[in-house]
């Protein structure tokens, strides 16, 4: 993603290590999931994916689309689903 933010639109911070400053959300549930802010919202799951996607331009019109609340509950069952199976995946793309 940070190859397609050509323009510096999205401010990625790495947890951890450090809880960022001033930050409502526990460490532990901010490695747990993915999260963003959007104008002042703090954002978990496939709706901080869909900001994020809002932000790059290429992405945007699926960040559009994803505002939708069906579109939204399908791709956070999908993001769900994806978080069950992680360890194994990073565990297959570490060897």
């Amino acid at each position: 993603m940070r190859k397609l933010d050509r323009r510096g639109a999205i401010d990625f911070v790495d947890v951890s290590e450090d809880q960022p400053e001033n930050c409502p959300i526990d460490q532990g549930e901010l490695l747990a999931r993915f999260h963003a802010s959007e104008d002042g919202e703090m954002l978990s799951g496939a709706a901080a994916f869909a900001a994020m996607w809002r932000a790059i331009p290429i992405l945007r019109p699926l960040g559009l689309i994803a505002r939708n609340g069906a579109v939204l509950r399908i791709l956070e069952r999908i993001y769900t689903v994806f978080l069950r199976h992680r360890p194994k995946l990073q565990r297959m793309f570490r060897n």
